[in-house]
C-alpha cells in the first residue's frame, strides 16, 4: 500500500488518537502515528499539540521514524522553543552515535532549528562533529556553521567556529572542502567587509586538487570561490586555466557556466601573444555550442551569457554563426537572443549567409521575430560597411510585400542607414514616401517625418506631405509632435517663401494649444531663434550630425566587466549587477575583472601604476552617500580659497545647513557668487596643553626644496560607482607646496565636461587652492592627468581615521562622492628641525603618558641612508648618538597646523641587508603619532 493512505481523513486522525498511538509501545504503530502526524503538517493541519509525545519517539534506534521526528522537530521548534529545549539532550547524544548517518543527521537538523535559546546548546556538539572522523559527518557540519552563523553571528565568532572552517580546507576528503568552502562563501557574502576566504596560491591548489573529485555541486562552489581570487601574475593565472579547462567537458550546464566564468576572468591577466590565450579561446567554443543543445530554458539562460562573452570576447564565437541561426520550433525567447547574437557575430566573413537567414525570418508569421528580424537587417548595415547596399535593396524588397508592420520596422533602419552613410542611399526616399499613408506607429511616423525633413530640398511635395501629418497635430503622440516641429522648421530655413504659413501654424500648435512642456519649450525656442537671428537659427537646426555608431545597444564596459565576474547567475540572465534586483542590497559586492599584467596592454610607466596604500591604509568601505551628503551639501564649491584664515570663535562640527547655498554653486546657478574664505579657528577652545589647541592652530611652514616620497597613484573611484568616471591619484609635497595628482579616465560612452571638485572638512583643513582644471571635454577611454595644488586654509574638523578626505567630484553627468587617506607626510613642514637644547627641553616638558612606542621591520637602510631618506620629506635629524652598538637618532617634524613631533630612532642590525627600528614619539596631540609611525615606514621602505 502506497504512503496516500496516511493523508485520509477518518476519525483516527483526530488529535488525541494520534497522541495514543505516539505512546505505544509497540514500535510499528508508533512509526505509523509519527507518518500520520507528518501527513497531516504537510497539508497544513496545526499539529503542535502533540509536540512532547512526538519528541518522546526520539529515543530510537530507527533512522526512519528518526528522521520524520527530525522533520516534526524543524517544523515545529520555533513555534514551540520551550519544549524544543527538551530535545537538545537527544540531540547531544545522537552527535555521538557510533552510526554517522545518525550523528550527521542530528547536527542537520540542529542547523535548521532557528531558536536562539537552543544554538548555545548546540555549539559542544558541532565542535566535535567538525572534528568527526567520518567525512559525511564533517561534510554536514560544515553547512551547519552557516547556518548558525545566520542565526547568531557573535556567537560563531567567539567559538572559533569560523577557523575550524578554514581548517576544513585543507581536509583529504573533496566533499568537505567543497561544503567548507560554499559554508565560508555564504558567511562572506552576507559579511562583505569580513576576509574570511584568505585565499593564497596555497589554498588554490588545494581547491583545485579537491575539484577533480568533488560531486558537480562541489564543483561549482569551487569554482565559483576561485572566480573571487585574483592571481598575482599571468604564469598562475595560466596554471588555473590549465587545471579549470577539463570543467568545461562536465555533463552540468552549471558547472560549465561556473568554469568559463573563472576562465574569462584569468584570460584577463594573459598577453594575447601567449599561444596558450590562443587554445583558450578555441577550447571555450564547443562547451558553450553543445549548451545550445538542450532544453529551451537552459538555451535561454545560456545564449543571456553568452551574449556578454560575445560582447567581451567575440573571437571565441566567430566561427560558429550557425549554431545561432534559429529554428522552426524554437520558442520566441529563444529566436529573439539568438538574433541578438547574430548581429554581434556578424563581420565581413559570414555577413552573406547572415543577410540571407535574416530574409528568411522577415517572412515567419511570429509578429514580434519579424520585427526583430527587420531590425537586425539595419544593425548589419550599419556594423558591416561593405554590406549596406546588399541590407539596403533586402528592405526595399521587403517594403514591396506591402506587409503593414514589416514595412513600418524598415523606415525605422532605414533612417538610421541614412545617418550611417549620407548622400548615398536617398534615392529609396521615393520608395518610402509610396507607403506614407501606411504608418500609424508612432515611432515609423516620426522616423518618416525625419527623413522629410531631413531631405526636404530633395522632395518635391515635402510641405504637402507634412502638412498631412499636421491635420492630426494634437492626436499624435509626444515624439511624433517634436519630430514633426523640427520637420517643420527644417523645410522653412530651406524653402522659407512656400512655407511660412506651415511654420507658423505648428509654432502656434506647439507654443499655444499644447499643454507638453518639451513641445512648448521647443517651440519657444525655434520661434526665437528664427524671429531674431534666422542665421543662427540655420546653423543650429540644420547643423551636421554626427554618424551614428556600429553598436548602439552594447553593455557599458565597467558594468559588461561586473557582469562577466557574474556568469552563470542570475545577474547574467537579467544583464544587471546583483544590487539592482537583490533587496536591501545586503552581502553585495561589487566585482571587476583584474587588471591586465606589465606584459600585456597596460601603457602605464611602472612608477605611475596603480598600487594599493602601504599597508591596507585605504578606508575599508566608501561611507554611503547619506554619511557624506550632510557636510558635502554644507560646503560651497565655489573657487577654493587662497587668502588668510577669517578668525571665528568657534565651529560648528555637526551643524548641516542642508540648504545653504549647496550643490548649486558647482552647476553655476543663475545667482552663483563667489562664497567668502572659509572660516578656520585658531583653536577650539580646548584647555591650553590639552594637544587638541596644537592640532587645529593652523600656521604655515616656510617653503625650501624637498624630494618627499610620493605613493604610486591608487584608484580612489571605480568607473563603476561614478558611471563610467574612474579617478586615480596620490599626494605630493614639493618645495613646500602640496598637490593632488589625479588621472581621470572616461569609461563611459559618452564625453564628460565641467569638472569641479570639493573637499570636506578634514582634521588638517586640506582644501583646494585653484579650481580642477580640465580644458578639453573628455572623450570615451580618454585619460587626463591633472596636478590640483592644495592649502591648508580650509575648514578644520576631525575625522576618522584621522586622515581621511572626503571628497566631492561633479561633471555634467552628476556628482560623485569618494573618501581617501592621504599620507601625513605631506603635511611635514620645511622648518621643522628643533635647535638641540629646546628638543631636550621639549622632550621633558612633554608627559610621559603622550609616549607611543613602535616597531618598523626589515628596513633596508641603516642610519645613514635613512637619516638622508627622512630628510628629504621633512624629518630633521636633530642629534645622532651610538650606544652598545645600536645607533640612535633623534629627530624632529612639524606639521602643517604648528604640531612638533618628536622622534627617537633605534636602529638594530637585524640579518646583513635588513634593520629593525625602534620608533618612539612624542607629541602633545598624541593621536597624531600611528599616523607619523604609518609615514615612517612608508618613507623607509619605499
Amino acid at each position: 500500500m502506497t504512503d496516500s493512505k496516511y493523508f485520509t481523513t477518518t476519525k483516527k486522525g483526530e488529535i488525541f488518537e494520534l497522541k495514543a498511538e505516539l505512546n505505544s509501545d509497540k514500535k510499528e504503530k508508533k512509526k505509523e502515528a509519527v507518518k500520520k502526524v507528518i501527513a497531516s503538517m504537510t497539508v497544513g493541519k496545526d499539529v503542535s499539540a502533540l509536540f512532547p509525545d512526538v519528541v518522546n519517539c526520539m529515543q530510537t534506534d530507527n533512522l526512519e521514524l528518526k528522521k520524520l521526528v527530525y522533520l516534526y522537530l524543524m517544523n515545529y521548534a520555533k513555534s514551540q522553543p520551550d519544549m524544543a529545549i527538551m530535545a537538545v539532550n537527544t540531540f547531544v547524544k545522537d552527535c555521538e552515535d557510533p552510526n554517522p548517518l545518525i550523528r550527521a543527521l542530528a547536527v542537520r537538523t540542529m542547523g535548521c532549528i532557528r531558536v536562539d535559546k537552543i544554538t548555545e546548546y548546540l555549539c559542544e556538539p558541532l565542535r566535535k562533529c567538525l572534528k568527526d572522523e567520518d567525512p559525511y559527518v564533517r561534510k554536514t557540519a560544515a553547512v551547519c556553521v552557516a547556518k548558525l552563523h545566520d542565526i547568531n553571528a557573535q556567537l560563531v565568532e567567539d567559538q572559533g567556529f569560523l577557523d575550524t572552517l578554514k581548517d576544513l580546507i585543507s581536509d583529504s576528503n573533496p566533499m568537505v572542502v567543497a561544503n567548507a568552502v560554499a559554508a565560508l562563501s555564504e558567511i562572506a557574502e552576507s559579511h562583505p567587509s569580513s576576509n574570511l576566504l584568505d585565499l593564497n596560491p596555497q589554498s588554490i591548489n588545494k581547491l583545485l586538487t579537491a575539484l577533480n573529485e568533488c560531486t558537480e555541486w562541489g564543483q561549482i562552489f569551487i569554482l565559483d570561490c576561485l572566480a573571487n581570487y585574483t592571481p598575482k601574475d599571468d604564469r598562475e593565472a595560466q596554471s588555473i586555466c590549465e587545471r579549470v579547462t577539463p570543467r568545461l567537458s562536465h555533463a552540468n550546464s552549471a558547472v560549465v557556466l561556473s568554469a568559463v566564468k573563472v576562465l574569462m576572468k584569468f584570460m584577463e591577466m594573459l598577453s594575447k601573444d601567449l599561444d596558450y590565450y590562443g587554445t583558450l579561446l578555441k577550447k571555450l567554443a564547443p562547451p558553450l555550442v553543445t549548451l545550445l543543445s538542450a532544453e529551451p530554458e537552459l538555451q535561454y539562460v545560456a545564449l543571456r551569457n553568452i551574449n556578454l562573452i560575445v560582447q567581451k570576447r567575440p573571437e571565441i564565437l566567430k566561427h560558429e554563426m550557425k549554431v545561432f541561426f534559429v529554428k522552426y520550433n524554437d520558442p520566441i525567447y529563444v529566436k529573439l537572443e539568438k538574433l541578438d547574437i547574430m548581429i554581434r557575430l556578424a563581420s565581413q566573413a559570414n555577413i552573406a549567409q547572415v543577410l540571407a537567414e535574416l530574409k528568411e525570418y522577415a517572412t515567419e508569421v511570429d509578429v514580434d521575430f519579424v520585427r526583430k528580424a527587420v531590425r537586425a537587417i539595419g544593425r548589419c548595415a550599419i556594423k558591416v560597411e561593405q554590406s549596406a547596399e546588399r541590407c539596403v535593396s533586402t528592405l526595399l524588397d521587403l517594403i514591396q510585400t506591402k506587409v503593414n508592420y514589416v514595412v513600418q520596422e524598415a523606415i525605422v533602419v532605414i533612417k538610421d542607414i541614412f545617418r550611417k552613410y549620407p548622400n548615398k542611399y536617398e534615392s529609396v526616399i521615393a520608395t518610402l514616401c509610396e507607403n506614407l499613408d501606411s504608418l500609424d506607429e508612432p515611432e515609423a511616423r516620426a522616423a518618416m517625418i525625419w527623413i522629410v525633413g531631413e531631405y526636404a530640398e530633395r522632395i518635391d511635395n515635402a510641405d504637402e506631405l507634412l502638412e498631412s501629418f499636421l491635420e492630426g497635430f494634437h492626436d499624435e503622440s509626444t515624439q511624433v509632435q517634436l519630430q514633426l516641429l523640427t520637420a517643420i522648421v527644417k523645410l522653412f530655413l530651406k524653402k522659407p517663401t512656400e512655407t511660412q504659413e506651415l511654420v507658423q501654424q505648428v509654432l502656434s500648435l506647439a507654443t499655444q494649444d499644447s499643454d507638453n512642456p518639451d513641445l512648448r519649450d521647443r517651440g519657444y525656442i525655434y520661434w526665437r531663434l528664427l524671429s531674431t537671428d534666422p542665421v543662427a537659427a540655420k546653423e543650429v537646426v540644420l547643423a551636421e550630425k554626427p554618424l551614428i555608431s556600429e553598436e548602439t545597444d552594447l553593455i557599458e564596459p565597467t558594468l559588461l566587466d561586473e557582469l562577466i565576474c557574474y556568469i552563470g547567475t542570475l545577474a547574467s540572465v537579467y544583464h544587471k549587477p546583483p544590487s539592482a534586483f537583490v533587496e536591501g542590497g545586503r552581502g553585495v559586492v561589487h566585482k571587476s575583472l583584474p587588471p591586465r599584467t606589465a606584459s600585456n596592454e597596460s601603457t602605464e610607466s611602472p612608477e605611475t601604476a596603480p598600487a594599493g596604500p602601504p599597508s591596507g591604509e585605504q578606508p575599508d568601505v566608501i561611507p554611503a552617500q547619506g554619511d557624506l551628503l550632510g557636510d558635502l551639501l554644507n560646503l560651497d564649491l565655489g573657487p577654493p580659497v587662497s587668502g588668510p584664515p577669517l578668525a571665528t570663535s568657534s565651529v560648528q562640527m555637526g551643524a548641516v545647513d542642508l540648504l545653504g547655498g549647496g550643490l548649486d554653486s558647482l552647476i553655476g546657478g543663475p545667482n552663483f557668487v563667489t562664497p567668502p574664505a572659509a572660516a578656520v579657528p585658531a583653536n577650539l577652545g580646548a584647555p591650553m596643553g590639552s594637544g587638541l589647541s596644537d592640532l587645529f592652530d593652523l600656521t604655515s611652514g616656510v617653503g625650501t626644496l624637498s624630494g618627499s616620497y610620493v605613493a604610486p597613484k591608487a584608484v580612489w573611484l571605480p568607473a563603476m560607482k561614478a558611471k563610467g568616471l574612474e579617478i586615480s591619484g596620490t599626494f605630493t609635497r614639493q618645495v613646500g607646496s602640496i598637490s593632488m595628482d589625479l588621472q581621470l579616465t572616461n569609461k563611459a560612452l559618452q564625453v564628460m565636461t565641467d569638472f569641479a571638485i570639493q573637499f570636506n572638512r578634514n582634521s588638517f583643513g586640506l582644501a583646494p587652492a585653484a579650481p580642477l582644471q580640465v580644458h578639453a571635454p573628455l572623450s570615451p577611454n580618454q585619460t587626463v592627468e591633472i596636478s590640483l595644488p592644495l592649502n591648508t586654509v580650509g575648514s578644520v574638523m576631525k575625522m576618522e581615521p584621522l586622515n581621511n578626505l572626503q571628497v566631492a567630484v561633479k561633471n555634467n553627468i552628476d556628482v560623485f562622492y569618494f573618501s581617501t587617506l592621504y599620507p601625513l607626510h605631506i603635511l611635514f613642514v620645511e622648518d621643522g628641525k628643533m635647535e638641540r637644547q629646546m628638543f631636550l627641553a621639549t622632550w621633558k616638558d612633554i608627559p610621559n603618558e603622550n609616549e607611543a612606542q613602535f616597531q618598523i621591520r626589515d628596513c633596508p637602510l641603516n642610519a645613514e641612508a635613512a637619516s638622508s631618506r627622512l630628510q628629504s620629506s621633512n624629518i630633521f635629524t636633530v642629534a645622532k648618538r651610538n650606544v652598545e652598538g645600536q645607533d640612535m637618532l633623534y629627530q624632529s617634524l612639524k606639521l602643517t597646523n604648528g604640531i612638533w613631533v618628536l622622534a627617537e630612532l633605534r636602529i638594530q642590525p637585524g640579518n646583513p641587508n635588513f634593520m629593525d627600528l625602534e620608533l618612539s614619539l612624542k607629541c602633545r596631540a598624541p593621536e597624531v603619532s600611528p599616523h607619523v609611525c604609518q609615514a615612517y615606514e612608508t618613507i623607509l621602505k619605499n
